[in-house]
């Protein structure tokens, strides 16, 4: 038998709204059963299929107990190549895709709301809610597309130099329009993104040369090509954010390689693109 085969699967079209993947690595148990619940407890029907990257036999427990199907990589594959391959497994069973976190969750009409929005709303491919705190507080995860200099000062730049370029720092962060309203961003989060499968057939998932970081923003921006993007606050879930490359040198140098990845995939004085996307909002 495969290492990459399925061990939980029930995959019939008429069975689901939209499909999901959750992608986790080592990640508590308590989190993802909070993730999964939240999916088990929505109005609409949600066919999930989890990517062990640690081939954890507490998570395939987990994704049988909640009947989602269950992948065991054979190896820590990341975020992108892992969500594609999920994601070219539940292929032609529904309309719309779902990409989650592990460390996410959410009530229950958060799913069928934002599949109206997109069934009433064809120009849109990609949609995303209000992300949340644990205490309520707003996450500001909807942001211009990046140039050097943006990723640069905030994740390396001193407090003073934050002080000193708060201003750019807060338009890069879309600080200068109101979360409470819907808007249309460069780049939203990839912690929660629900697709349009006809879009992701045009443009591809995620590009799987980006390990972890920077592979949402890729995407976003690949859409924008065909299609909008859509921030949608009238729901809103709740994101851990453990900010992880802040604290762990081995994922902050997986930052740093994403980063420069992006740059040059896109142009790093040089990008009409995203001069483009900026513009619009």
């Amino acid at each position: 038998m495969s290492p990459l085969s399925t061990i939980a699967s029930n995959l019939t079209p008429s069975a689901s709204d939209l499909t999901a993947t959750i992608v986790t690595y080592r990640n508590p148990l308590v989190q993802l059963r909070r993730a999964l619940k939240s999916l088990a407890g929505q109005t609409a029907r949600v066919h999930l299929m989890m990517v062990d990257n640690a081939g954890e036999d507490a998570v395939a427990a987990l994704a049988n107990e909640f009947r989602a199907s269950y992948l065991r990589a054979p190896t820590n594959l990341g975020f992108g190549k892992a969500h594609n391959l999920a994601f070219e497994r539940l292929r032609g069973l529904s309309p719309y895709h779902l990409v989650l976190n592990p460390d996410v969750h959410f009530g229950p009409d958060v799913v069928r709301t934002l599949l109206e929005v997109m069934n009433g709303y064809p120009e849109f491919g990609v949609i995303m809610p209000k992300i949340l705190y644990e205490d309520g507080s707003t996450q500001h995860l909807c942001k211009r597309l990046p140039t050097p200099w943006d990723l640069m000062m905030r994740r390396f730049g001193p407090q003073l130099a934050h002080r000193l370029f708060r201003s750019a720092m807060d338009r890069y962060e879309l600080l200068d329009h109101d979360y409470d309203q819907p808007m249309e961003p460069p780049a939203l989060s990839g912690c929660f993104l629900m697709l349009r499968n006809s879009v992701v057939d045009e443009v591809g998932l995620f590009d799987d040369r980006f390990f972890m970081y920077m592979e949402d923003v890729d995407l976003v921006r690949r859409i924008w090509s065909v299609s909008r993007a859509l921030y949608y606050p009238a729901v809103s879930i709740v994101h851990g954010y453990e900010k992880g490359s802040y604290r762990d040198p081995r994922l902050a140098w997986r930052h740093v390689r994403s980063a420069i990845r992006y740059f040059a995939k896109w142009g790093w004085i040089q990008d009409p693109v995203r001069a483009d996307l900026n513009s619009r909002i």
